[in-house]
């Protein structure tokens, strides 16, 4: 088996666990120890994982670690461009957006229609960046995007925070808030590593008629640090098909759309370059479960109130 099979396959088993252990996945891949550490250095060099004692576990399992936007953009490519053109239904003609940072959010910049005479205000570097004049015209022009960006301090997501972000946004207002989180939950609701970025996007919400969610089935039951918003404060979240085949299985779509207002389902595409590697069974099975039984109210949050 290739190195990037086997990489490929330890961040499966990582996304399915959340941890992973060395000497399990020498047993799993029929590899040895030390192999299995060398791809877990590989991996942990891109920013996809992070090396523990003896294994390995995901960057979200610590709440206050925000990776950089190079490490996150490498992350289920497939799903961001699926999430994105879902996302391109909610648009309307002269429509005013309120664009986040993250890479699900830039994925969207990139695809936004420059025909609908739409004007984004974003406090991400990366979306300016895709919306910015070519040099041949640009993006102001009739026919074109008119982009409006936001002061305030600089994250590793390459997004703008703080009080100077937050006072631009108080005199704002938007249709439609367009926002990627770093985890979402139907107790915690949805979350950020970075406290400053968690008030900009409660902010977001507040100056927006209604907030679409873009976020991959990888981010569900990830709970960060701070919070920005229960689930009920979602208009519409955008994730994509595998929400119901993962550990949770089908109850997650289904709690999922008690909780916002409305949920979308974004149909992965398989791509026919890619080779096909059949997933191992899991190391350790884990039945779905809810809290006491009872699906949570989604009021049961403790964080912003937005």
């Amino acid at each position: 088996m290739l190195a990037t099979q086997r990489q490929h396959l330890i961040l499966q088993e990582l996304d399915a666990e959340g941890t992973v252990r060395v000497a399990e996945l020498a047993d799993l891949l029929r590899v040895s120890e030390m192999t299995v550490r060398r791809d877990i250095d590989a991996l942990d060099a891109e920013g996809l994982l992070l090396r523990v004692h003896g294994g390995a576990t995901r960057p979200a399992a610590f709440g206050a670690v925000e990776p950089g936007f190079g490490a996150k953009s490498a992350r289920e490519a497939d799903a961001k461009r699926a999430i994105a053109e879902e996302a391109l239904t909610l648009l309307r003609p002269g429509m005013t957006l309120l664009v986040s940072g993250g890479t699900t959010t830039h994925e969207l910049a990139r695809v936004l229609p420059r025909d609908l005479g739409l004007t984004v205000a974003t406090n991400s570097l990366m979306v300016a960046s895709v919306l910015a004049p070519d040099g041949e015209g640009g993006t102001g022009t009739d026919g074109g995007i008119r982009t409006v960006v936001l002061g305030g301090q600089r994250t590793p997501s390459e997004a703008l925070v703080g009080p100077v972000t937050v006072h631009a946004l108080d005199r704002l207002h938007a249709d439609l808030c367009f926002m990627g989180v770093h985890g979402f939950d139907p107790k915690a609701g949805i979350t950020s590593p970075n406290l400053l970025e968690s008030e900009v996007n409660a902010a977001m919400i507040a100056a927006s008629d209604r907030l679409a969610v873009l976020a991959d089935a990888t981010k569900y039951r990830t709970v960060a640090l701070a919070g920005i918003a229960p689930l009920s404060a979602v208009g519409v979240l955008i994730t994509d098909d595998r929400i119901g085949t993962g550990p949770a299985g089908p109850l997650a779509e289904e709690l999922l759309r008690q909780c916002v207002g409305e949920l979308r389902l974004a149909r992965m595409k398989q791509d026919p370059a890619t080779p096909h590697i059949s997933t191992p069974a899991r190391l350790t099975p884990h039945p779905p479960s809810l809290p006491d039984g009872q699906p949570p109210s989604a009021t049961a949050f403790k964080g912003h109130d937005a």
